[in-house]
């Protein structure tokens, strides 16, 4: 473009890097006066664009395969590659500032690269810039992210600018959009944004849709607006005017919607609505709601219940709310449906009556120990033990053994009484009962009788 040519030209003239930007500024600035002039009195914009014309778009969606969600926009040359990742209720962001406090499920980051406008400069922290634009988007499409009782995830949208010429901030909330939707996060309505323009030079002035840098002067404004069919999520604006009156802000409101609604068309002809299924590459989350008085339970002695689970099932992660609620994470169906069942079987309660499969944890004198659910134990009296008298525990079970047992009592303190004989699921032996006959304690008779020449 000429600013290159400029750039050139300077250098065969032995001008120093200073100098040469000085002359790039000066040159801008006669071309942001030329394409303001050109729009005021001939109705045309130096790319040949009417007032209300809209670059040409393209949107694609799926452009990274290994991603959860991803969609590519581009309007012009200005072009943003958004990534959509899913994750755990853990993962969202903790806020703690000075006038926020809380938590933020949905979160949007903007990262605008040298190479974007061309230029070659190291990559430093977020700025200003990446600060306003990336809240500006994260604030479009909050209004239309699912409540976390709908979707539990924590949702993250990266944003990479690729190329830069003019709003790439609504360029950001259209691949945005875009990448939700192809992860198959159910928003409740596609969003697009648009950025306006304008022209004046304190008495005429001329309406721009979709502002690109060379347009945005002196005696115009940037006024970038996001929305649904419905209506509008944000807006931002700055001006470089005295301010505006209520016909311009009025014909600028009616514009944008026309252009929102373009290229909501274009959005929804690549993909109609979210997509019925997450990415294979996804987590999965399946979701409970215990008693809060149980939640101790789950979590164990300093978490050693649920490092435990976590650690034998595979699940990423299990997430628990003061209300009770829970939320398992994990990448693997199996997984998660394993835990699932444990945390269920800690926490649900036990009725007389109800028949399990148990594993005899401790042997006493008086009976056995037997774990009927995760943590959860019951005793099996010697009585219970067998459908004969018992001598010894050890005739009939073993630490270890599984066997299935009856719950035929749950006593004022809670305790879990249980029977063996009481059940079709053990097996009994001939063996078993002569061992069990031999181990009976032998009653002596007291052959001594009383002195009959005793006197009372």
């Amino acid at each position: 473009d000429i600013t290159q040519q400029l750039e050139e030209y300077l250098k065969t003239q032995g001008l120093t890097e200073e100098e040469i930007a000085i002359g790039k500024n000066i040159i801008y600035g006669l071309s942001q006066k030329l394409a303001s002039q050109l729009i005021l009195k001939e109705n045309r914009r130096i790319d040949g664009r009417k007032l209300d014309e809209i670059r040409p778009l393209i949107a694609e969606v799926a452009v990274l395969p290994q991603v959860h969600g991803s969609g590519h926009f581009s309007r012009g040359t200005t072009q943003v590659l958004s990534v959509c990742t899913l994750g755990s209720p853990g993962d969202e962001q903790v806020l703690d500032g000075m006038e926020t406090v809380g938590q933020k499920r949905y979160m949007h980051h903007y990262n605008f690269p040298p190479y974007s406008v061309g230029e070659a400069r190291p990559l430093r922290s977020a700025g200003r810039r990446e600060i306003g634009h990336g809240a500006l988007a994260e604030k479009a499409l909050d209004p239309m992210i699912p409540p976390k009782e709908d979707f539990p995830y924590s949702i993250r949208v990266v944003s990479e600018v690729l190329d830069s010429n003019g709003s790439s901030s609504m360029a950001s909330t259209c691949a945005s959009t875009l990448a939700l939707m192809d992860a198959g996060v159910p928003i409740k309505a596609p969003v697009a944004g648009i950025a306006m323009g304008l022209a004046s030079d304190g008495e005429n002035w001329k309406v721009l849709t979709d502002l690109q840098d060379v347009e945005d002067g002196k005696g115009g404004m940037d006024f970038k607006i996001t929305g649904t069919r419905a209506g509008i999520t944000a807006i931002q604006m700055d001006t470089k005017t005295d301010g505006l009156t209520m016909e311009i802000i009025k014909e600028t409101l009616e514009k944008s919607k026309i252009a929102r609604e373009q290229i909501l068309n274009t959005i929804e002809k690549t993909i109609a609505a979210p997509r019925s299924e997450l990415s294979p590459n996804a987590p999965r989350i399946i979701s409970l709601e215990i008693n809060p008085d149980k939640i101790k339970d789950v979590i164990g002695p300093g978490g050693k219940t649920i490092n435990e689970i976590i650690e034998k099932t595979g699940v990423e992660a299990i997430d628990i709310e003061q209300d009770g609620k829970i939320f398992i994470t994990s990448k693997k169906k199996e997984s998660a449906e394993k835990a699932y069942k444990w945390v269920n079987d800690i926490t649900r309660d036990i009725t007389v009556g109800e028949i399990f499969e148990g594993t005899v944890t401790r042997i006493m004198d008086f009976g056995a120990f037997v774990e009927i659910l995760p943590g959860k134990e019951g005793m099996v009296h010697i009585s219970e033990l067998a459908p004969w008298r018992v001598g010894k525990v050890e005739d009939i079970v073993k630490i270890g053994d599984k066997v299935q047992v009856k719950v035929i009592e749950i006593d004022d303190m809670g305790r879990i009484n249980l029977s063996m004989k009481q059940t079709n699921g053990n097996k009994y032996t001939q063996e078993m009962k002569a061992k069990a006959q031999k181990s009976q304690p032998i009653k002596k008779r007291n052959n001594t009788r009383p002195n009959r020449n005793h006197k009372i």
